[in-house]
């Protein structure tokens, strides 16, 4: 019995918050340093220029793990009772991450493996999945929250939420090749889903700003832009020679992470709430 209870209590301690924060950093920095120090192409033996196979599995593995990590830290949320933003708020962004992990997996399995360029795969379908349960779960969060801006802040929105249309209209003329319908259809989903998620983060980042559970709608916030970064790079990018594992992509596991410590960070807050109130009643 006491053995039990010291291994349940070592295995609190681990995987406490402050832990999982500093998992989480650790994680982002040894991905920016891959990517900083292994992204070069490199000529290969018929002249043409590429990354090494097994840097681009890398690339793959740190964003997998990242979202799946996130995903795991939100459907704790989701089942914990005590928490503040709403259960089905984290049970929705869990599904999201979870599907984003799914589809990075097919998404590199069609390139690494199948050695095709990955403009639309089965991946899609996850990916489409994950915008769908991002949306609904931010928006589940600000109907949580009665919204009461003030006018400078729905002009913070504004602006971003014009800035960056404006950039994703921009980028969708730079398509260095023509689409199939199906991908067309995919590609415009996206740019209005990751300005859609942009606006609707803002908004959330400024009504939760002060409150108790502040800190970690920022990380989900700075979570959304990271994602905002690495889609339109992508979208720039995307061409006939385009290969993944350029330096502006790790921002896509720089959002699995931030998800994840905006998890974290609320689970933390609720429970010290939750604790905070028991004292109360006790009082």
């Amino acid at each position: 019995m006491s053995s039990s209870y010291e291994s349940s209590q070592r295995s609190k301690s681990i995987f406490n918050t402050g832990n999982i924060v500093l998992a989480s950093i650790g994680w982002a920095v040894l991905a920016l340093l891959y990517f900083l120090l292994f992204s070069a192409k490199v000529p290969g033996a018929d002249g043409i220029e590429s990354r090494a196979e097994w840097y681009v599995i890398g690339t793959n593995i740190f964003e997998a793990l990242a979202y799946l990590g996130a995903g795991i830290l939100c459907l704790r949320n989701w089942r914990s009772q005590k928490i503040v933003s709403g259960r089905n708020v984290w049970l929705a962004i869990g599904i999201g991450m979870l599907s984003y992990f799914l589809g990075g997996i097919f998404f590199g399995y069609t390139e690494i493996i199948l050695k095709e360029e990955p403009d639309v795969s089965i991946g899609d379908v996850f990916f489409v999945v994950t915008y769908l349960c991002l949306g609904t779960g931010m928006i589940l969060a600000a109907a949580h929250r009665r919204i009461n801006l003030e006018k400078w802040q729905w002009l913070v929105v504004l602006a971003i939420g014009v800035f960056g249309s404006l950039l994703a209209w921009w980028i969708s003329l730079q398509q260095p090749k023509p689409l199939d319908l199906l991908g067309t259809l995919l590609n415009w989903f996206y740019i209005v889903s990751d300005v859609a998620i942009l606006i609707i983060a803002t908004t959330l980042l400024l009504a939760f700003w002060g409150g108790k559970v502040a800190q970690s709608w920022r990380m989900i916030a700075a979570a959304a832009f990271s994602l905002y970064i690495a889609d339109m790079w992508f979208k720039y990018a995307q061409g006939p020679s385009y290969q993944s594992g350029e330096i502006l992509e790790v921002f896509w596991v720089f959002s699995g992470v931030l998800f994840g410590m905006g998890a974290a960070l609320e689970y933390e807050a609720s429970l010290s709430r939750s604790r905070r109130e028991r004292g109360r009643k006790r009082a």
